[in-house]
Order: structure tokens, then C-alpha cells, then sequence
């Protein structure tokens, strides 16, 4: 993604672009997931749908479902959506519906009634209108991650980019700590005026070489590790559009659907249970119960570094930070960081600039990543086991995360709260809502509405989404055609 932002922008100028890769050194590659901002980088690389997604293996995703991660009736399950401007009514009456939930009036304030995106997904339908409407929702992509790799690796090379396969053994530094080359085994020094870390969790050029301190968020997200396994599709029943995100005894499993399979794990943390009792658990809930299919493992190194951008080096990817893949961020932090990179790099007037103002950016984006994904766990409510109890009971919340709860719990103005937070937040205030009346944190006993008090139903809610599936249409059908 680096090589192929860098060189759509910069091979023009005459800016040389080389990629080290070594062929002894694994990538993680099971992420298969997007946030809507990933259509923004296939447009800015003038790459079209048509082009990139039938040689990846994508689909479209309309948004996440979390089953099981609240125990109360009626609230076992939520939908997060992706949505657009043309959703604003929908996005009002719930507003208006949740509000009035969180002031202890019974009234319904469930979010999956109020999102044409939610409907699109259970009716498996793909997220692109017909010609016949004027309305258009947001989405998100679902991919093969070592497709995807080696199609922006063909792209980045036809723009210019110069790859070397090989093995960085040694990094040079100037006497100022400044990065001036890197030894490779095969093609001896390789030299640079800037250097990109894309190295994943072993840091070697910001931390190793550097010395910037990684920011552990251990106290704040429980899980360190993973398991994956890849699973046939279920023809017969269809093409999902959506991330499943359920909840298990010691975090909780992925399904992601793809043209050819599912990509299935589960995300847990290794102080409640262990890898082999974690991948038993995966295997019988996706009913498997032999080891022909072969289960990958992972840990993960979830924090970030205390800056980025040090000396001539930016961190990206893995290197720079990880939070867990709950809500499908990683590249999206990729992509924000590099585009923000291009542009402060350019236009700062001078480097320190430059530096400083990407590293607040980075930071904030992944310290509000982290209390949108912390939020998840602490809302819920299973005590089936104590990974789930204390998760709930933990105390290690940002002031941000406390204010929004203390607003919420109070039925005090939440809108405003977000408002003022705006500039530390990274999910809409739409999405702070769906999470908070999607787990269910309302009052036990409600009051009846008073009688000139605007509300909506069920029915008046999820109306209006369902005259809308008219102009949708089936998602396998609808890449067919692509």
C-alpha cells in the first residue's frame, strides 16, 4: 500500500522507490477485512472495482455483526453500519429513539432497525444501488490480504517502484541518527535519503534501530493472540456481505466471506486460555473436528510506538502499532498514515513540522481506535467466564471513554459530549450510538413515553430500509456482472 501511494504521487517528480523484500520472511497476511476509507485509496491509485476486486477474491461488506456479546433480551446481538448523508432521517429517529431509551422511556432504540445497511446484509445483498434511485450507501471491502499484496506489488513496479528481493542484515546511521542505508545480503548496501519501516511487529527500523518506545495498550485490550482457519463457502445458502464478530468464552471469532471461501479465527488473550484449547474451541465452532484443514497461529503486539515518524523514518503498518482486528482498522491506519505523510511532507515548509503534525494525527487515531474497540468489552455483559467479567470490571478506561459513559449513563447529552471530543475521535458519533443501544446499556425499567413525545417504532423504523431493498440486488449476481 506504501510503495503504491508513494509512487503514484511521487515517481512523476523524479523520486527514486525501492522495495526490500525478503522471501525468508513471513507476513501475517490473514487480515482480510476494510474500513469504507479503502474505496478512497483504490480511487486515489485510479484503480477501478472491476479491475482489482475478481483478482483478489473480494466481496462487499455493508458492516459488522456482533452476536453474543450481550446477554440482554432483545440486545444478543447488534449490527455496526456503514452509512452515508442519505441515511440522515433514519440516523435522526434513532437519535431521537435512543435518547429518549437512555432517559429511562420505553420506546425502541434497537440501531439494527434504522440502517438500510443492515438490511442489505441479511438479505445478502451487495451495497450498490440501481440506477433507479438517487440513494447510495457507504462500504467496505473484504479481500484476500496475499492477493491484494501481490496485485499492488505489480502495480507499484509498473509505476516505477524498483523491488529487491532480499535480507536486510544491518542498519546504517549517520551521526546524527539519521537512517543512510541498510546492508542486504545479496546487493550489498542499499542507500536512501528516507526510510519506510514496514518490518511488522519486529520494529527494525523505528524501534530496534531508532529506540522509540512502543506504548503498550495491554491494560486497556486483553487480546494477544490468534488463530485462523479457512473454511469452504456454503454455496447453497448464498453470499454474506457482512463480518460476523461473535463473541467466544476468551474473545471472540471472525467470518469473513471471500468468492472462494470464508477466512475464519478467533481473537483471544493467552492470560485466560491457550493456544491449543483456543484453536479446539475455534475447530468446534466452526465443526471441524479433524486436523486436515490447518490451523495458523499468531500474537499479536497490540499498542503503538510513541511516535511514527522519528528521524527519516516512518513506521507503517505492523511496525508503527496494532490494535485488534475488531473493527477491521489496520489498513486503514495505513493508509491515513501514508496519505498524511504526503501531504505534511509537502506543504509543512520545514521537516520537524512535518514530523510533529504527523505524529499527533497518528496518535490520535490510534489511542481513539482503541477506546471505540475497549468500548466493546466493557459494555458487555456475559460472566460465563472471567476473561468476560473482568473485561467488564476493568477500571483502565481513557477520560474520554469515562465521559462518554458517565453522559450516557446519566441520560445527559451525549451529542454534545462527542462534539466536544471531535477532534480525538475516530468513529462518527452514529457509531458511538450503535454500540452503546446496541449492547443495551439502557435503564431495566422504563417509564412510558409521555403522549406529545416523538418516537418511532419498530415497524415506522425498519419501513423505510425495507421499501428500499427494491433497488439492491443479490451480491453473488451483483459481482458476476462486475
Amino acid at each position: 500500500m506504501t510503495a503504491a501511494l508513494l509512487s503514484k504521487k511521487w515517481s512523476s517528480k523524479g523520486t527514486c522507490i525501492s522495495l526490500i523484500e525478503s522471501e525468508t520472511i513471513g507476513t501475517v497476511g490473514v487480515g482480510e477485512g476494510s474500513t469504507p476509507k479503502m474505496r478512497k485509496f483504490f480511487d486515489s491509485l485510479d484503480i477501478s472495482e472491476k479491475e482489482w476486486m475478481s483478482e483478489c477474491n473480494a466481496t462487499y461488506k455493508c458492516g459488522i455483526r456482533f452476536p453474543n456479546w450481550s446477554t440482554r433480551n432483545g440486545y444478543e446481538s447488534y449490527y455496526h453500519p456503514f452509512f452515508s448523508q442519505h441515511d440522515d432521517s433514519s440516523i435522526r429517529a434513532f437519535f431521537q429513539n435512543t435518547t429518549l431509551r437512555s432517559r429511562n422511556f420505553n420506546v425502541y432504540a434497537h440501531p439494527d432497525a434504522f440502517f438500510i445497511s443492515n438490511f442489505l446484509a441479511k438479505k445478502k445483498f451487495a451495497p450498490l444501488a440501481q440506477s433507479s434511485t438517487s440513494y447510495s450507501t457507504d462500504y467496505a471491502y473484504h479481500f484476500d490480504a496475499s492477493l491484494i499484496g501481490a496485485y499492488l506489488n505489480q502495480f507499484s513496479q509498473a509505476e516505477g517502484v524498483k523491488r529487491i528481493i532480499d535480507t536486510v542484515t544491518q542498519v546504517n546511521q549517520d551521526g546524527n541518527g539519521d537512517i543512510i542505508s541498510v546492508q542486504t545480503i545479496d546487493h550489498g548496501i542499499v542507500e536512501g535519503d528516507f526510510f519506510i519501516d514496514c518490518t511488522g511487529f519486529a520494529g527494525v527500523l523505528i524501534n530496534k534501530t531508532l529506540n522509540v518506545p512502543f506504548i503498550p495498550y495491554t491494560d486497556s485490550l486483553f487480546n494477544d493472540s490468534a488463530v485462523a482457519i479457512p473454511t469452504p463457502l456454503e454455496a447453497e445458502e448464498g453470499l454474506p456481505s457482512e463480518t460476523i464478530s461473535k463473541a467466544m468464552k476468551h474473545g471472540w471469532a471472525w467470518k469473513i466471506p471471500l468468492t472462494n471461501r470464508f477466512g475464519n479465527g478467533y481473537v483471544y488473550s493467552s492470560q485466560f486460555t491457550d493456544k491449543d484449547d483456543a484453536e479446539l474451541e475455534l475447530r468446534s465452532h466452526l465443526g471441524i473436528d479433524n486436523d486436515n484443514v490447518e490451523a495458523r497461529h499468531l500474537k499479536m503486539r497490540v499498542g503503538r510506538t510513541e511516535l511514527c515518524w522519528a528521524k527519516n523514518c516512518l513506521a507503517v503498518g505492523l511496525s508503527q502499532g496494532f490494535i485488534e482486528p475488531l473493527e477491521a482498522t489496520a489498513l486503514m491506519v495505513v493508509q491515513e498514515t501514508v496519505e498524511l505523510f504526503l501531504d505534511t511532507y509537502t506543504s509543512a515548509g520545514n521537516t520537524e513540522k512535518a514530523r510533529l503534525t504527523v505524529n499527533e494525527k497518528i496518535n490520535l487515531i490510534f489511542d481513539g481506535v482503541r477506546n471505540y474497540v475497549q468500548m466493546h468489552y466493557k459494555l458487555n455483559t456475559r460472566s460465563d467466564t472471567p476473561y468476560w467479567v473482568e473485561n467488564r470490571q476493568n477500571k483502565n478506561l481513557s477520560d474520554d471513554m469515562q465521559s462518554i459513559l458517565n453522559v450516557w449513563d446519566k441520560g445527559g447529552d451525549l451529542l454534545g459530549t462527542l462534539r466536544e471530543q471531535s477532534s480525538r475521535l475516530v468513529y462518527s458519533p452514529t457509531s458511538w450510538y450503535c454500540i452503546l443501544a446496541g449492547m443495551g446499556r439502557f435503564p431495566s425499567r422504563p417509564k412510558k413515553p409521555k403522549p406529545k413525545m416523538e418516537h418511532y417504532s419498530a415497524e415506522e423504523a425498519s419501513g423505510y430500509c425495507k421499501t428500499m431493498m427494491k433497488h439492491f440486488g443479490d451480491h453473488r449476481e451483483t459481482l458476476n456482472k462486475e
